[in-house]
């Protein structure tokens, strides 16, 4: 029973160190400006838009403001993730602590082709413009620099994606906040 406790205790002093670093990584970004901080919290992977998009919400941002900056955020690394991503991600792979990760993200990726194949640049649209884990613009750069998709229609079928998954993200983040102002 005792030892339990301390597991709990240190899981606890984890999680208040974790969520005073999350907030002063926050209160930096935004110290630097909100709208650079929805652009770089668009630009890191995994999170982009999707992130960046309930931030500028929460924080009121104007829609005619958080849209496009996150969207330019999200679009920013992407002409170089068509043309250097294959690269990229073959070298991440060789990187000892990443090796594991990279190899995995990769297979997850190349699992996820034949629903970007079987409909080409509509299905990487779709692929970009859901927002579900494991989806999103790095993403779909990486698929379509691992299937040769041709640069230009990648480019704009990922910012077609990006635009729809920024409006999808701002009604989802505007129908949470109102519930949540309800109560």
């Amino acid at each position: 029973m005792r030892f339990s406790c301390i597991i709990n205790e240190k899981l606890s002093d984890f999680r208040e160190e974790e969520e005073l670093m999350f907030e002063s990584l926050f209160q930096w970004l935004l110290g630097a400006g909100r709208e650079l901080a929805v652009v770089i919290i668009s630009m890191v992977p995994l999170v982009e838009l999707r992130g960046a998009v309930p931030l500028g919400v929460t924080i009121g941002m104007p829609e005619a403001t958080l849209i496009p900056l996150a969207v330019l955020g999200n679009m920013i690394p992407i002409p170089f993730l068509l043309f250097f991503g294959e690269k990229i991600l073959d070298w991440v792979c060789t990187l000892r602590p990443l090796t594991k990760f990279a190899t995995a993200y990769k297979n997850k990726l190349l699992a996820k082709t034949d629903q970007v194949t079987k409909y080409a640049r509509i299905g990487l649209f779709l692929f970009v413009a859901i927002p579900l884990p494991g989806t999103g613009a790095w993403s779909g750069a990486l698929i379509a620099t691992l299937l040769k998709m041709p640069k230009t229609k990648a480019l704009f079928s990922i910012l077609c994606g990006v635009i729809t998954a920024g409006i999808i993200m701002l009604i989802a983040s505007h129908s949470v906040l109102g519930v949540v102002h309800l109560f």
